[in-house]
């Protein structure tokens, strides 16, 4: 990577970003931001695909998205353990991508992953801030704290603290999200049913992103969740 990223969304799988912000990253992208996703596991426990699958699916996502970074980590599926190895990884990536504003799991989920990769990305964000902090005792990579994580809400309907519009980016988030053709409904797909695979979930995701976009006087919006006070410059920043 070339430059420093101005978003960095990590996922504890392959498609988290997508179900939940992939929106909010082209939004943001399209204002000239650079942006990326950091997955924690190959998704290789999910019941549909591969993890040589989902890695392909993954590329083909990130053309969709524009991303200019993308990595996976290579972490355990189902079983994200909260570990200092576990947090130096992540570390390693905050730093050398060092990205004003970090995006991740919500903190409560159904999949239990969703849950620890919350905890341990929000450590390793302040962790990242430390100086006497090594990765591993070497680090040659300086010290670096993002201003700010939110959360993305993706499988349990959380209340969101704020809202961002992202009308325009619909069809686009969608076509990300299809990238993953083992796992999200296709014309004529075969295979294990899922509560993920059938044409009524993408569906319900649309249709939560519409109720979600009423609320701000838009066609569709994306939510996220914050674990302390937002400060803004000015009251036209919340028009």
């Amino acid at each position: 990577m070339k430059s420093k990223l101005d978003i960095l969304a990590i996922a504890v799988h392959p498609d988290d970003v997508e179900l939940s912000c992939a929106a909010t990253l082209i939004k943001h992208k399209n204002q000239g931001k650079k942006t990326g996703i950091l997955d924690l596991t190959k998704g290789e426990l999910g019941t549909r695909g591969s993890a040589h699958l989902r890695m392909d699916e993954s590329k083909e996502s990130a053309r969709i998205l524009q991303l200019d970074y993308r990595k996976n980590l290579g972490f355990k599926d189902g079983f994200v353990d909260y570990s200092e190895a576990s947090i130096s990884k992540i570390v390693r990536e905050i730093r050398r991508t060092k990205p004003e504003i970090v995006l991740a799991n919500a903190p409560f989920d159904r999949h239990p992953d969703h849950g620890n990769a919350s905890k341990l990305i929000r450590d390793a964000c302040f962790y990242s801030g430390l100086q006497k902090y090594k990765t591993n005792g070497v680090d040659n990579v300086e010290q670096w704290r993002p201003k700010v994580l939110y959360y993305y809400i993706q499988d349990y309907n959380l209340e969101p603290d704020f809202l961002v519009d992202v009308s325009d980016h619909v069809d686009q988030k969608f076509e990300s999200i299809l990238a993953f053709k083992s796992q999200f409904f296709q014309e004529g797909m075969d295979g294990p049913t899922t509560p993920i695979s059938g044409q009524d979930f993408l569906e319900y995701l649309k249709s939560r992103m519409r109720v979600w976009g009423r609320a701000i006087g838009a066609e569709y919006a994306e939510g996220f969740i914050v674990d302390r006070t937002i400060g803004i410059n000015d009251l036209f920043d919340l028009i």
